[in-house]
């Protein structure tokens, strides 16, 4: 068992998670109750993610973070370094790669509260803040959290992406998916398959626990009932 691919791995979960919570969580909200007519267009740049190859999206990732780009030149002149084949670039990478994942769900989650609450919450006087805060959130914790596990069962398998901009450093960029790759490559199928295995079980008790904590419905598919 590669541990040291297994820590990486979960240390970029987390650090995609939370940071897709923070720039997830305003943008499904503006995508949900926004009247602007040309919205479909960010939609669909949300969701380019899920239909482009993720050789082809981590290509131009790769050229946007090059030295030459501006995003690689400010962060060169911050950090005295460049973000390719580094955990930062890995982070953002990852942020861009499975940002319709946490962004889709929480916006279906906040645009299917009932209009008439948020009209009572107006009409007795409370803030848009507080109408979030005590209205909305609450009734869309099925989505939060349907993003949140999509998100991070997403950016566990993730490899193609992950091998463009970060290579294979171990220690540094190299994942659970790409040491499975190494495995392979070197005929240590044992290795791989246990890595595997404990990949299948943790997806497995996740995907359980969530299930269970909303018996009502299904958080992947919330128009089901059991």
């Amino acid at each position: 068992m590669d541990w040291q691919a297994l820590i990486l791995t979960l240390k970029l979960d987390l650090a995609v998670c939370v940071l897709l919570i923070l720039i997830g969580m305003p943008l499904a909200f503006w995508l949900a109750f926004s009247k602007w007519r040309w919205k479909f267009l960010l939609e669909a740049i949300i969701a380019l993610p899920l239909v482009l190859p993720p050789t082809v999206l981590g290509f131009y990732l790769l050229l946007a973070m090059s030295p030459r780009s501006p995003l690689g030149r400010v962060y060169g002149w911050a950090w005295g370094r460049g973000l390719p084949f580094t955990f930062e670039g890995l982070v953002l990478a990852s942020i861009i790669y499975s940002l319709p994942f946490m962004v889709q769900p929480i916006s279906a989650a906040f645009g299917s509260v009932d209009p008439k609450l948020l009209s009572a919450s107006a009409v007795l006087g409370a803030s848009r803040l507080r109408t979030f805060l005590r209205v909305i959130l609450p009734l869309s914790v099925t989505g939060i959290v349907t993003g949140v596990v999509l998100t991070f069962a997403h950016t566990l398998g993730e490899f193609g992406v992950v091998l463009m901009v970060g290579g294979n450093i171990p220690g540094v960029t190299r994942t659970v998916s790409i040491s499975i790759y190494d495995n392979v490559q070197a005929l240590d199928y044992a290795k791989a398959g246990n890595t595997s295995l404990l990949l299948v079980i943790a997806s497995l008790v996740i995907l359980s626990l969530v299930y269970a904590v909303n018996r009502s419905g299904s958080l992947l598919w919330p128009g089901q009932r059991h």
